[in-house]
């Protein structure tokens, strides 16, 4: 079998459900500190919706990101299972 240096879609860590622990050991560096900050942003923002946003985190800049970026990923973003509530369509006003 032939090893490649990228990693695949299974392997790769989802930024927006992995714990601290997991970032820390799966990213280069990205030491404890750097790992509780993404998961405190993570908690306060909400998910990430690129790989891209992690250098939205104090502490993670672009090369942080660049040198992990095959690391990554933010998971599938799925639509929502329950449609939003339709708005009442005003009556139409009759022409004088």
């Amino acid at each position: 079998m032939l090893l490649t240096g990228t990693a695949s879609a299974a392997d790769r860590i989802n930024i927006n459900t992995a714990d601290a622990s997991t970032l820390q050991q799966g990213l280069t560096n990205v030491g404890p500190q750097k790992a509780q900050a993404i998961v405190a942003y993570r908690r306060q923002h909400g998910p990430f919706l690129r790989v891209e946003d992690l250098a939205r985190v104090k502490g993670i800049g672009t090369a942080t990101v660049e040198r992990n970026r095959r690391r990554m990923t933010v998971g599938a973003m799925t639509a929502p299972t329950v449609a939003p509530p339709r708005r009442a369509v005003p009556a139409p006003v009759p022409r004088r």
